[in-house]
């Protein structure tokens, strides 16, 4: 099966990514340790959905859908995955025309390096709002807590 037959075929409902980024040391002892965290949108949406969004293989909304709003309906997680009134604003805005490369020097990890060091994107996340506080402007982080504990919605 080629993934992107089973993404758009709807085979996989979700795109997702573990937070754990570690230090190079720690990398090396085990070959499943990368930061990923700051770089995985920018790698999964340039190198594959944004690119080929702009081919038109995949629509903007589908990207969304995989992301956004299948997390938060096949989770259950209460006010999240939509912009809706009443919801959490838990959003990404993307440059879809600004190409940029990762690079040591702007790597936002704690740990100091990316696996993606050297690769050239097309499109740039500017803006990242958590609960509808912006935390992330262009190379600038917000280190104040946002962060809220999800709520989740249970069967009756």
């Amino acid at each position: 099966m080629h993934f992107w037959e089973a993404l758009l075929d709807d085979r996989i409902d979700v795109i997702a990514t573990d937070h754990a980024p570690h230090t190079w040391e720690e990398k090396t002892e085990c070959v499943y340790k990368m930061p990923f965290r700051s770089t995985f949108g920018s790698a999964f949406f340039s190198c594959n959905a944004f690119e080929n969004y702009k081919n038109g293989k995949i629509s903007l909304e589908k990207i969304v859908e995989k992301m956004a709003h299948n997390p938060a309906i096949l989770f259950r997680v209460e006010k999240r995955g939509f912009v809706r009134e009443g919801y959490k604003a838990d959003l990404v805005l993307v440059d879809l025309n600004e190409n940029w490369t990762v690079e040591k020097e702007n790597i936002l990890y704690k740990c100091g390096w990316s696996p993606l060091e050297g690769t050239e994107f097309h499109s740039k996340v500017t803006h990242t709002f958590v609960n509808g506080n912006l935390v992330y402007e262009n190379g600038k982080i917000n280190d104040q807590k946002f962060g809220e504990r999800l709520l989740f919605e249970v069967e009756e």
